[in-house]
């Protein structure tokens, strides 16, 4: 019993240095991967929190067009806090084509699900664009359905 207590000790003991050398960007590395396997399971909240690791370049090459892709994987099965980060990349630009009524259709989404952030973008929105793109913004929204993966 005393030669397997001592062995099982110097094993773990001979893992400490591996497990102590992880440094941050390995650990944001790995989470990446896990949350990738989960997101290409369909996850909504790992597509959203992929997407926002690629959005913020945490533990991958920081790739816009990629986190959009990932947001709105998310956002189509219903993900509130995709639908306003889309909405966000929509009305900026960033990742696809600026398309400001497009932004504005997944705010109004998000928005409708109580997203707070969401509904101060609807207000300040609503004050830059016409009745026209108002009424096509709802329009877009009110026609959206969500999708399952």
């Amino acid at each position: 019993m005393k030669t397997c207590l001592i062995a099982l000790f110097l094993c773990a003991a001979s893992l400490l240095p591996q497990a102590m050398a992880a440094t941050p960007a390995d650990v944001a590395r790995k989470s990446f991967q896990e949350t990738k396997i989960k997101a290409e399971k369909g996850d909504a909240a790992a597509q959203f929190a992929l997407g926002l690791m690629y959005d913020v370049g945490q533990g991958v090459p920081k790739d816009e067009a990629e986190a959009v892709k990932w947001y709105r994987k998310a956002a189509d099965q219903g993900d509130a806090d995709a639908q306003n980060n889309l909405g966000f990349m929509y009305g900026e630009g960033n990742g696809v084509v600026k398309d400001e009524i497009e932004g504005y259709k997944w705010f109004l989404l998000a928005g409708a699900q109580g997203d707070e952030d969401a509904k101060e973008m609807i207000s300040e929105i609503e004050r830059e664009i016409t009745p026209a793109q108002r009424a096509e913004g709802q329009r877009l929204a009110r026609e959206w359905k969500p999708r399952k993966p």
